[in-house]
């Protein structure tokens, strides 16, 4: 990474592929947390570094009340939950040590070995915008669905949110599946855990999902397997289908400008894209858009900052670059686009999607599908119907597919 300045994170403006309303990006005030000391035992990936006590909801009734109050199904609670950040060793997009936090949801009372269920949170530019870092919410909700149903939640931040140090490399599904794997076998030092892994996640998410789950089919770890997948209204032809939808004022136009200004300012930090902002983004925007997404920016001046429609953020290189990327750039926008690409899950398998989504082009799944059948797996896609939350048909979907999620892997046994 040849940049030095301090991690982007979206603001809290962005929730998965798509933009929480502003004011839902003023983080919440975290409870106080109780330190627990860890014994450094083992220094590798997966390792834990620290466990800090959040939160505590007792009562199963307490539960459903936060669920609630966050727009989310209670049906399925059965357990008070107990929440903790863990902190823990993996390996930056360069195979460098480096350390990532996340949140580990679990439910009370409950005895013996628990299922996991991987949970992958959309997209976000503000350190904040991970599950361990807010208390209420759109972020924790479906770990503690997750958690309340019976099952140990592992959601991680990702790299360079939460309380993990540098930038976030956005949509770079190996640092993803990294940061989600041994966030996975740092939660297993902290409470005995199943072999077979429930992988799940919404919009950016749902590829970080894919990620894992094809490590866990490979048997990347000696622990843990793919026991079900469940991915959420994903971009998963990041390269081809989204793009070019974004491009094409198929999408909402404000989320476009977002995803699109992300894109460049991201994968340019990890590959060589450009070599000026100004060669891709007007001059207006150009001095100040990567600084945009230093992890620091308030979702509400990510927005202001950044133009209402495309043809006033990119230059004619910059659109020529991103429908026509060469070099570097195409090679890492091919590595996010094979998500579903080369394998097939040997697991219950279901695609979530809502109709109408405006963030994430519902052409992403059906390529998806199409991919995997290819491989000799016929994957059900779920349709969750026109769910809006707060004016958003793909923030509803996490909440419609949660809820349909739960009750599926609870079934499964």
């Amino acid at each position: 990474m040849r940049r030095t300045r301090r991690a982007p994170n979206m603001a809290a403006a962005c929730a998965a592929l798509l933009l929480l309303p502003a004011a839902a990006a003023v983080p919440a005030a975290a409870a106080t947390p109780q330190a627990a000391a860890v014994s450094p035992a083992t220094h590798g990936r997966g390792a834990l570094v620290s466990v800090e006590r959040l939160y505590s909801l007792a009562a199963p009734d307490d539960v459903a009340a936060e669920l609630r109050s966050s727009g989310f199904d209670a049906g399925a609670v059965r357990y008070g939950v107990d929440a903790y950040r863990l902190t823990y060793r993996t390996v930056d997009p360069h195979g460098r040590p480096t350390t990532a936090s996340g949140l580990l949801a679990l439910p009370r009372g409950r005895e013996g070995g628990l299922r996991a269920v991987s949970f992958a949170h959309g997209t976000g530019s503000h350190k904040s915008d991970a599950p361990s870092m807010r208390r209420h919410g759109f972020l924790p909700a479906p770990p503690l669905t997750y958690a309340s149903a019976g099952f140990a939640a592992v959601a991680p931040d990702y790299l360079g949110m939460g309380t993990g140090p540098g930038l976030h490399p956005w949509m770079d599904v190996p640092s993803e599946t990294t940061a989600s794997l041994d966030m996975l076998r740092a939660a297993r030092a902290v409470v005995p855990l199943e072999r077979k892994v429930a992988v799940t996640g919404f919009s950016q998410g749902a590829s970080a999902a894919l990620g894992l789950a094809r490590s866990l089919q490979t048997g990347e770890d000696r622990w843990f397997r793919l026991g079900a997948l469940a991915p959420v209204s994903g971009a998963y032809d990041f390269g081809g289908t989204e793009l070019k939808a974004l491009l094409g004022g198929e999408l909402d136009e404000k989320s476009s400008v977002i995803y699109v200004a992300y894109t460049l300012v991201a994968f340019n930090r990890l590959h060589d894209v450009y070599d000026s902002p100004a060669r891709v983004f007007e001059k207006k925007y150009a001095p100040h858009i990567e600084s945009l997404f230093d992890g620091a920016t308030t979702g509400e001046d990510l927005m202001k900052g950044t133009p209402e429609k495309l043809d006033d953020l990119l230059t004619d290189e910059g659109r020529r670059l991103l429908k026509h990327p060469t070099g570097e750039f195409a090679a890492a926008l091919r590595t996010a686009s094979r998500v579903c690409t080369g394998w097939a899950p040997r697991v219950p398998t279901r695609l979530y999607v809502a109709g109408g989504d405006r963030e994430a082009a519902v052409e992403n799944t059906a390529y998806c599908r199409a991919e995997l059948r290819r491989r000799g797996a016929e994957v059900p896609v779920v349709d969750v119907g026109p769910v809006d939350y707060q004016n958003s048909r793909h923030l509803g979907s996490n909440v419609a597919a949660t809820a349909s999620i739960v009750r599926w892997l609870s079934d499964l046994g």
